[in-house]
């Protein structure tokens, strides 16, 4: 068995009505590191070791005071020369926090977003949040990211002294999808917020493609709401379980139109069903879409906040049998190579036991 872990966490890491891309990843990695969840195969076993979590409740990045009392309490107690793996919403914030312990501990900061990429900040909050990543980040032994897309925009952006480690998320085998003969079930799964560009895909879908047959769910909890009129929009709130399952399994085209993103889970959770994506190419999204073996991709790739685009690509898609034919063949041999949860908690493993 490895040495112990100690887990920082956002205290809503479990909590079903605020899902995110970066709680999943937590939890998956942390529970097959401490051997809660099995690995896929006997092949790719890893040591386990005890993993305490720490989960923190607080309005992270930018916490009252109780739950900056609570973070530090949490660190004093966790004993010298420990590893410690800090979720970067709760640790990137806080640097004063985190400094009295950069010799003590072993700290890892794990970024599933820099801070100041969040949409609709101000420039002067921008401009702090940056500030104070910068300083958690230079405090850490390692710094983890997603993607190398989002490693070396890490390093640009804070002049890290070495690159952070890249250590990607995987994806949970699924059962292909039956898709429609004419592609027209759109989905789109993520968070209602200015980021996730969902406001584009209504623009769209009802200022230019309103002369076609298509309908489009968007599976997420909203924390904007975005004004439409056609009936064929649903917005259904965050899914989960059997509920999740059955819209992946009504869908043709998997849509994710962000403004920004480190990676784009959902990305390779569609492809794991063998439904093609149309995606904005920022971030980590094309390297979570990838390639299939032969080099074609498995979907479309569009500039982001490009709303003529967006929708010339959804027409393409709806009005092209030829292109739907060669996106899903494509999809259905990406879903052969795709990344696995035991391969990104096999790769944290190996970094904490250097």
């Amino acid at each position: 068995m490895s040495s112990p872990l100690w887990a920082v966490l956002p205290g809503s890491i479990d909590d079903p009505a605020a899902p995110s891309g970066g709680n999943g990843y937590d939890r998956v990695v942390l529970n097959l590191l401490s051997g809660a969840a099995s690995p896929e195969s006997a092949k790719n076993a890893f040591p386990t070791r005890p993993v305490y979590e720490i989960a923190v409740d607080g309005a992270w990045p930018a916490p009252a005071e109780p739950a900056r009392e609570a973070l530090a309490r949490a660190l004093s107690d966790i004993p010298d020369k420990s590893d410690v793996l800090l979720d970067g919403l709760v640790a990137c914030g806080v640097p004063e926090i985190l400094a009295p312990h950069k010799k003590r501990l072993r700290l890892l900061v794990l970024v599933h977003l820099p801070l100041s990429d969040e949409t609709g900040l101000s420039p002067a909050q921008a401009a702090d949040l940056r500030k104070r990543e910068r300083t958690t980040l230079r405090l850490a032994a390692t710094v983890i990211a997603t993607s190398e897309a989002a490693a070396r925009h890490l390093s640009e952006m804070h002049d890290l002294s070495s690159k952070p480690e890249v250590i990607p998320p995987g994806v949970a085998p699924a059962a292909a999808t039956d898709p429609d003969k004419f592609g027209k079930r759109l989905l789109c799964v993520a968070a209602v917020t200015p980021r996730k560009g969902q406001d584009l895909l209504v623009k769209a879908l009802e200022e230019h493609l309103a002369d076609l047959s298509w309908s489009c769910t968007f599976a997420g909890r909203v924390a904007r709401e975005i004004p439409h009129t056609s009936p064929d929009i649903h917005f259904t709130g965050a899914l989960h379980g059997t509920a999740l399952e059955s819209a992946y399994g009504k869908c043709d085209l998997f849509v994710l139109p962000s403004r920004n993103e480190t990676y784009g889970m959902v990305v390779t959770e569609a492809l794991a069903r063998g439904i093609p994506v149309l995606a904005t190419a920022v971030g980590g999204v094309p390297e979570a879409l990838g390639r299939a073996p032969d080099g074609t991709r498995p979907g479309l790739l569009i500039p982001p906040g490009d709303v003529t685009s967006l929708a010339a690509a959804l027409r393409a898609w709806l009005t092209d049998p030829d292109l739907r034919h060669r996106l899903r063949a494509a999809a259905r041999q990406r879903r052969e190579t795709l990344p696995t949860w035991d391969e990104t908690a096999r790769r944290l493993s190996e970094v904490l036991d250097r």
